[in-house]
């Protein structure tokens, strides 16, 4: 990747060494500024902006001052408790990031937001019937056409993608998409499930099938 520049912005510095990890996977410079102070950041290629104590209006303006600045990607950093609350700006380059994510999963977003995504292999797309699922991407298509998943949303059905015709119960899918220390309810997957199948059409929300007493499983 050439060299560019990222931004994080912040109240506070708790991820700013999280950001930082980019200086090494992409060879970035990242730097920090507030949302109070946003127009004294120099040029940089994509924000970082930990949505912690940010109102929802307040995103939305920052979205715009990106818009007059040529467009610039943001990717916003967001705590698990505050998904439910999440309103991302209505522009095409913004995306989010849970504050538990990994640094790989993390360069691989900020990746794709500047543009620079790496080339992917015939291994890193899955396909089921109509439906695309880009692995390299964390993209889903059906018949070409984009679908509008949530991160985890998307992280449920790719995983049962990819592990089909085996069952899964609520507590291992809790454990293995959400993540070891994710307090939440098994209804959670429930929830999820039933967003999923909504976005997915009748032709694949037939591959996600309920197991009675155990939990959900993909047919292949």
């Amino acid at each position: 990747m050439s060299e560019k520049n990222v931004l994080f912005m912040a109240r506070t510095t708790r991820y700013y060494e999280f950001a930082q990890t980019l200086t090494t996977s992409l060879g970035v410079d990242v730097s920090a500024a507030t949302p109070d102070s946003p127009t004294a950041a120099r040029d940089f290629d994509l924000l970082i902006l930990d949505a912690d104590g940010i109102r929802a209006d307040r995103i939305e303006q920052i979205g715009k001052w990106l818009d007059d600045r040529g467009n610039i990607p943001m990717l916003v950093l967001v705590d698990d408790d505050g998904l439910s609350g999440l309103h991302l700006p209505s522009r095409s380059r913004c995306d989010f990031i849970c504050s538990g994510a990994s640094e790989g999963e993390l360069e691989v977003r900020a990746r794709r937001l500047m543009g620079e995504e790496e080339s992917f292999s015939v291994d890193d797309v899955l396909r089921v019937d109509n439906m695309t699922i880009n692995l390299a991407t964390y993209q889903v298509y059906l018949d070409d056409k984009p679908v509008d998943l949530t991160l985890m949303e998307y992280s449920l059905l790719s995983f049962l993608a990819m592990h089909p015709n085996r069952a899964y119960s609520r507590e291992v899918l809790l454990h293995r998409v959400w993540g070891f220390e994710y307090c939440g309810g098994t209804r959670t997957v429930d929830v999820h499930i039933r967003r999923i199948r909504s976005k997915v059409g009748p032709q694949i929300a037939a591959h996600i099938t309920t197991v009675r007493g155990v939990g959900y499983l993909f047919k292949g």
